[in-house]
């Protein structure tokens, strides 16, 4: 059983993608942020799939679970990565404080590589493979979401980088840009557009709170009918079998169509296209 590791399984595209891996026979080692989570995650999976305590913001959490891991799998190493673990923030750039912007950061981006760090040599010894989740935020920007798409962008160029260094090791490193995807987001958007409005200054709700309220409305609205995680899970698991992994996986509604436009359309025309897919005017 070929063994894999997963941050970000306690719901969503993680939680599909640690079950979809799990139905294929591998050993999955699923991280969570909870125990309960794990808990829930093996109520429906097989004995193959085993949760891992771990926050990518931490290192001794990190260690503790390489650690686990590896006095598990062994000399066998692993057969991949998934790095899936992230949240979100509904602010405007003018008033996002910058602990939030680091912390963002931290858990989108820096986590990231931490977990790639400490899991390296156990994919090095197995010719194993990486597969960050990244966004279509992370080649298309969008109004009140900067911290964010500052993150995905950077996912995105350290995957690039990653890919060069670890290709003549024999590590692929793909990427995944999922568009609208039907799960929690919506209402962990609502909530969290709602508590930022209640934060910002007077000025602030005055200048952004019509357009940063439309924005999420707009996004939760196309996220409630995207497609399912499992369109996720299935570009995951290609990533990590295919003979030829693709470097970058566009996947869900509405994502090629938005790489697309963002590839043939000027600047301003983009500018436009994303004022009125999200809502936001400006």
């Amino acid at each position: 059983m070929r063994a894999v590791v997963i941050t970000g399984t306690s719901s969503g595209i993680g939680r599909a993608c640690a079950l979809a891996l799990d139905a294929m026979g591998m050993r999955v080692y699923a991280g969570v942020r909870r125990p309960q989570d794990g808990a829930a995650l093996c109520s429906v999976a097989s004995d193959r799939l085993t949760p891992i305590v771990v926050d990518v913001t931490d290192a001794e959490s990190i260690g503790a679970a390489r650690d686990l891991v590896a006095g598990q799998v062994g000399g066998e190493g692993l057969a991949g990565l998934v790095n899936n673990a992230g949240t979100t923030v509904p602010c405007p750039a003018e008033h996002l404080p910058l602990d939030v912007f680091r912390r963002q950061l931290e858990v989108n981006l820096t986590g990231h590589l931490a977990v790639i760090q400490a899991f390296l040599p156990m994919l090095r010894s197995a010719h194993g493979r990486i597969v960050n989740v990244s966004s279509v935020g992370g080649r298309v920007g969008t109004p009140l979401m900067g911290c964010y798409a500052a993150a995905k962008h950077g996912l995105e160029g350290l995957s690039d980088s990653l890919r060069l260094e670890l290709g003549p090791l024999g590590v692929h490193v793909s990427v995944i840009e999922p568009g609208f995807i039907a799960s929690s987001m919506p209402a962990k958007l609502k909530r969290d557009t709602d508590d930022w409005l209640r934060r910002l200054p007077g000025d602030g709700r005055d200048t952004y709170g019509r357009q940063l309220a439309a924005m999420a409305t707009r996004i939760s609205r196309e996220a409630t009918a995207g497609s399912p995680p499992d369109v996720v899970a299935g570009a995951v698991a290609h990533a990590l079998t295919s003979r030829r992994p693709r470097v970058r996986y566009p996947v869900g509604a509405g994502a090629k169509r938005l790489l697309l436009l963002h590839r043939v359309l000027t600047d301003r025309l983009m500018d436009r296209v994303i004022g009125h897919a999200t809502g936001y005017q400006g």
